[in-house]
């Protein structure tokens, strides 16, 4: 039996309500592909066609002086090292005490489970405060020192709620039957539990790093040295200063070729070189993101 052709044959309305949605997503596309495309084509310019304002999409008269001048910058590296050391200590540690969290508060037998999880929504909509908070950092003698940007933000509330979700939604016959066979809690979770909400944790994980690895507040709060400070502290002084004045203590030489460079390039050259880690990270998990929220933030 053939089916009838005009049955599969959009209306005029809904070929025009299509129209209209592939226009909004393409203008959503370039929207947000463009400002990445334009920062990217101003530090491959040349300086002079950027101070002539030449480039508005692809680059000038490539030139990569600028990366040259950035690069030899000792500060970038330092403050680079320190980012990539707080991302993975801080990312392993609060996945750990994000789980440790939610696990317990999974379990329908853990006799504290409902104040528990009530005192976890309570800390998303009220909170101690900033003076507070640094009043009992600075008490614990974190102050200028690298545990400051891990241990005040061990783990967020909202990703714990995730995290029980997916804990519960694993079926509880397997908790049940490791149980019977003599395996503690402890083991339940390291051996069960975590293995099947790995696309959640993935998701966690790169929400987890991209916080750490964007956080310039706590760094401004708590870190007073210029060895501790992190890759953020340091593109926030590019937006703040001149490129001659960011770039003088690295010597005379490097201090005129900065000036001669144009400042906003000097400002795109680090903003490139600070989001390379990320455009490698992100690809390795985006195929767990969907999977893994949805996962997480619903219990069928």
């Amino acid at each position: 039996m053939k089916a009838d052709k005009g049955f599969f044959r959009q209306s005029p309305s809904d070929m025009a309500f299509d129209i209209i949605v592939r226009f909004l997503v393409l203008f959503a596309v370039l929207i947000c592909v463009y400002p990445f495309i334009y920062v990217i084509s101003i530090s491959m310019s040349n300086g002079q066609a950027v101070n002539q304002g030449r480039v508005w999409l692809l680059p000038v008269d490539l030139d990569f002086t600028a990366f040259g001048i950035v690069m030899n910058y000792d500060e970038l590296w330092t403050s680079y090292l320190n980012t990539i050391f707080y991302t993975v200590v801080g990312t392993v540690c609060n996945i750990v005490m994000t789980c440790l969290a939610a696990y317990p508060l999974s379990r329908h037998r853990f006799f504290l489970r409902r104040k528990m999880n009530f005192l976890l929504a309570f800390t998303m909509y009220f909170s101690g405060g900033l003076i507070p908070t640094y009043i009992v950092v600075t008490s614990l003698g974190l102050y200028n020192s690298r545990l400051a940007m891990i241990l005040p933000v061990l783990c967020t509330a909202y990703n714990v709620m995730i995290c029980r979700s997916a804990f519960e939604a694993v079926p509880e016959e397997l908790f049940e039957e490791a149980s019977l066979e003599g395996a503690n809690d402890f083991t339940i979770l390291t051996k069960i539990a975590v293995p099947l909400i790995k696309p959640t944790l993935a998701v966690l994980t790169l929400y987890y790093a991209v916080a750490r690895y964007n956080d310039f507040f706590n760094a401004m709060l708590y870190l007073g040295k210029r060895e501790l400070e992190p890759l953020q502290l340091f593109l926030r002084k590019i937006l703040l200063l001149s490129s001659s004045e960011i770039l003088q203590s690295s010597g005379s030489l490097t201090a005129v070729a900065a000036a001669a460079q144009s400042t906003l390039q000097i400002r795109y050259v680090c903003i490139v070189l600070s989001v390379i880690p990320i455009l490698i990270i992100c690809p390795f998990v985006q195929k767990y993101l969907v999977k893994g929220t949805m996962l997480g933030a619903v219990k069928g």
